[in-house]
């Protein structure tokens, strides 16, 4: 019986359906990171409650993308990553995880959070609507690899022990790393890093929207998203209640969080700002920085797939000049293209520069405050 429209069937899910999978894995877990940055990035001060609740996520999200890239690796497989490039806005998340959600680079906002919540949710707090899909959750996706691991248990054992041409990454800094070890079954070893990126993003269903003893009882990331959108961090309430849709808000009545100052920058359209700055007087300018942070951006991509895929004695390097160019990153846009404001007279007709996204931008961005340019994310190798 075939699956849901172009999700491949349980029982045609083998050691190259598990690559294939984890290849999506990679771009998943890419997707998320330009989305949390633009938001990191439109806070005017960068070391307050939430910018540091956004930047843990961000950490961990890296961590996850580093897992994948591991298994993949060592699974036999080579982790592609310099050309990947999530393409905003869009509808769900690679690999078809939670296609009722519009995701767009847009300014922290309440409304912005309410998407990240969505993108961590576990299943028991979605609509029985948002269930209807083979993967509605980043965390049903990944379950379907690991019940793809088990399956494939000695295909996977055998890739783990013939290795491939990839490399393990990250080990020295506490990434997941899949190597053969004696007495050491690297199926378990896969499913526990599948199980950390599961419990960190949504939580560990005993403790609902937190995590267990492992990660230090920390609060996942949905649920560091819900503390900003509420204005407090989480709190177990009194009496014994369950963490639902309609209680959530409950549990979220701890130490006030203050909301940050928000640089209101536009939601970015499908042509990355281009019919708005074809009516922007300063337009060369805004380009130039616009397009140095795609290239530092691109420049971040190509050193992360070096260093998985290019000589293991330059792993080392290649990941150090990843760091040095999502710094780089930060500075372009905070302090450069934040500061290139939106002409007043561009942002009055948005509605025709963009008859199909206009909705979407005002639903993103305040266009009754000044409004600013913000980062694109657009990989230059991709193209």
């Amino acid at each position: 019986m075939p699956g849901p429209q172009g999700v491949t069937p349980t029982q045609f899910r083998d050691l190259s359906w598990i690559r294939g999978a984890m290849q999506t894995a990679i771009a998943l877990e890419h997707s998320t990171m330009p989305l949390y940055s633009a938001a990191m990035y439109s806070l005017e001060v960068q070391n307050y409650p939430s910018y540091n609740s956004i930047r843990s996520v961000l950490m961990e999200e890296m961590l996850h993308m580093a897992a994948a890239c591991n298994i993949l690796a060592a699974l036999g497989g080579r982790p592609g990553i310099a050309d990947l490039e999530p393409r905003f806005p869009r509808a769900g998340l690679p690999g078809q995880v939670a296609p009722d959600l519009r995701v767009v680079l847009a300014p922290l906002s309440v409304r912005q959070l309410k998407t990240f919540m969505r993108i961590e949710a576990p299943e028991f707090l979605l609509a029985k609507r948002e269930l209807a899909t083979a993967y509605p959750t980043i965390g049903r996706f990944y379950q379907a690899i690991k019940d793809a691991v088990a399956k494939n248990a000695t295909a996977v054992r055998a890739a783990v022990r013939d290795g491939g041409p990839a490399n393990q990454v990250g080990g020295n800094l506490g990434y997941r790393t899949i190597v053969p070890r004696d007495g050491v079954d690297p199926v378990d070893e896969i499913l526990e890093a599948l199980d950390m990126i599961m419990e960190q993003g949504e939580g560990e269903p005993a403790r609902g929207i937190g995590t267990s003893s492992t990660f230090q009882n920390e609060e996942s990331h949905y649920g560091r998203f819900a503390e900003l959108r509420y204005g407090a961090r989480y709190q177990q309430v009194s009496e014994p209640v369950a963490v639902t849709a309609e209680t959530e808000e409950q549990f979220f009545r701890g130490e006030p969080i203050a909301w940050p100052v928000v640089i209101n920058t536009l939601a970015v359209p499908s042509d990355h700002y281009g019919a708005v700055l074809s009516e922007d007087p300063n337009a060369p300018a805004v380009e130039k920085e616009l397009d140095a942070f795609d290239a530092a951006y691109t420049a971040m991509m190509t050193a992360l797939h070096q260093a998985w895929n290019g000589p293991v004695e330059r792993s080392w390097p290649s990941l150090g000049e990843a760091v040095v160019q999502m710094n780089e990153m930060r500075v372009l846009s905070c302090f450069n293209i934040l500061r290139h404001q939106v002409p007043p007279a561009a942002v009055a007709r948005l509605a025709e520069l963009y008859p199909a996204e206009y909705r979407l931008l005002a639903e993103f961005t305040d266009l009754d405050r000044p409004v600013f340019y913000g980062p694109r994310f657009v990989n230059q190798a991709a193209r």
